[in-house]
């Protein structure tokens, strides 16, 4: 297979990698490091009035795909009441009915919980022309000089709109804003006042009302915003002061002029706004952010499974790290082991003894097995009962040194039974088989070989964050594998052997 095929596949398996990698972690949010929080804010509106004999129906402005921000959780609760939820012009709104209310005071409650998002893609369309206001004389003649004097003075409605609200917020205002200021009692009367001016120039604008999330607030206030159309997109400017742009921790709960609660059917009527600032974990927020882009990332990854197979598989993931270990180990720097994949459970089972009581459990074990291995060449055994009585061994070794070892109050021993018997057995024959062949310099070298790659291996595996990253994001494991198919294609000189044909060398 030529190398044209082979960089091919490399380039595949890394674009793959860190295609599907870069979309969890950028778009979704996948967590990058293990125990990432997320913050989030609760917000709680509270509504309080006093019912009669009459049937009550209570409408309460909720948000709905605020910008910015996205609902993680929300709840109601309403004890005895109906409830539904209904979109409207003005955004989204929960109904609680009751048909046969007791004459009493009654509380019903929101939770929404939110966290900060990208903001999502704006509607495009160009809203209708308002009509030409008409409030009769003196204002429509003032509301018509205004609209020159202002359009006289600006380029464009960017400008027009931060014209016109420097105006009203002149602490000297002329003639013209004066009459109308007349009317304006609160924040939201001169944001309506706005409104009504810009809809004068023919300029579509619309309230939108607001909470600023910013620490713990037992009693917050709805602040009103404008938004003014400029005929491409909708601008942001703060009716109070003109300043244009949204603030980044404004949520948006609802769009218009009504009033954030409507009770009909009882009397005074009181709402309380409550905002609690959190933290969560950062999957949940992930989670939930791939659920409204209609994402399987989630349904098809191995949050999915029960929690005793995650559990499973966050060790099996570390084996391709191992590996991956011993593969530099043995044909970049040279150093010989049993086998590929002994070096790899022996670092898995370091996991439970820790790696120096697995260091000396795993070489007495061996030591011993050995010595009886020896004794049995001599009984002249074929090869199948030759291994089984060498299994035998295994288990009866490490069963007794568990019990030595509890007696004595070392507890590691009892992890000696994590070590897989049956590679144990196969590092006990084959490490007779060279000492025979090869000479026990050979079948030590092999020995030691064996346990620094599996020291080494256990020290990457046991690093968190790699844990962490490669359970959450599986697919690096694909680069894990490009990098692998190269190193497969390597045929030069390994370190170990640079130092041995240093003579050579400096010959040639």
């Amino acid at each position: 297979m030529n190398k044209r095929h082979v960089f091919g596949l490399v380039a595949v398996l890394t674009l793959l990698g860190l295609g599907i990698f870069y979309y969890k972690w950028a778009v979704l949010g996948f967590p990058l490091e293990g125990h990432s929080e997320a913050e989030v804010w609760t917000v709680e509106a509270t509504v309080s009035f006093k019912a009669g004999s009459k049937p009550v129906k209570v409408d309460l402005r909720i948000p709905n795909r605020p910008r910015a921000f996205s609902i993680l959780d929300e709840n109601f609760v309403s004890k005895g009441y109906g409830l539904t939820t209904r979109y409207e012009r003005s955004g989204r709104s929960a109904q609680w009915a009751l048909r046969r209310p007791r004459n009493r005071a009654y509380t019903l409650y929101y939770r929404v919980t939110v966290y900060r998002d990208e903001p999502e893609e704006e509607d495009q369309k160009t809203p209708p022309y308002p009509p030409t206001p008409e409030e009769g004389e003196p204002y429509d003649t003032a509301r018509v000089a205004l609209v020159e004097e202002v359009r006289a003075q600006s380029a464009d409605i960017e400008t027009f709109t931060a014209e016109m609200l420097r105006r009203l917020n002149d602490p000297s205002p002329d003639q013209y804003i004066d009459l109308f200021l007349g009317r304006v009692s609160n924040a939201t009367e001169r944001a309506e006042l706005a409104v009504n001016l810009l809809a004068g120039a023919r300029i579509p604008a619309r309230i939108i009302h607001g909470i600023v999330l910013e620490g713990q607030q037992r009693e917050a206030d709805f602040d009103p915003w404008l938004e003014v159309h400029n005929g491409q997109r909708w601008l942001y400017f703060d009716p109070s002061t003109g300043k244009q742009g949204l603030p980044s921790n404004f949520l948006v709960w609802w769009r218009g002029t009504d009033s954030v609660v409507d009770v009909r059917g009882g009397t005074g009527v009181e709402i309380n706004m409550a905002v609690q600032p959190s933290v969560v974990d950062a999957l949940l927020v992930a989670e939930q952010r791939a659920l409204q882009r209609n994402s399987q990332a989630v349904e098809y990854s191995l949050f999915s499974l029960p929690i005793k197979t995650q559990a499973v598989y966050s060790v099996l993931l570390l084996i391709p790290i191992g590996a991956f270990v011993v593969v530099l180990m043995r044909n970049l720097i040279g150093i010989k082991t049993y086998g590929t994949f002994m070096p790899v459970l022996m670092a898995l089972a370091f996991r439970e003894t820790q790696l120096i009581s697995g260091i000396v459990l795993f070489s007495l074990i061996v030591v011993l097995g050995l010595s009886i291995r020896f004794y049995l060449e001599r009984l002249r055994l074929l090869l199948v009962p030759r291994l089984a009585s060498v299994l035998i061994i295994v288990v009866l070794l490490m069963a007794a040194i568990s019990v030595i070892g509890h007696k004595l109050g070392l507890e590691t021993g009892l992890s000696v039974s994590l070590f897989p018997m049956v590679i144990l057995t196969m590092v006990i024959e084959r490490m007779s088989i060279v000492w025979e062949e090869r000479g026990p310099g050979e079948a030590l070298q092999e020995g030691a070989g064996s346990i620094v790659v599996a020291a080494a291996a256990f020290l990457l595996m046991s690093v968190d964050a790699l844990q962490h990253v490669v359970f959450f994001f599986p697919e690096l494991l694909l680069l894990l594998l490009a990098v692998t198919v190269l190193f497969g294609r390597y045929r030069g000189y390994r370190l170990f052997e640079l130092f041995r044909f240093k003579e050579f060398l400096k010959e040639g």
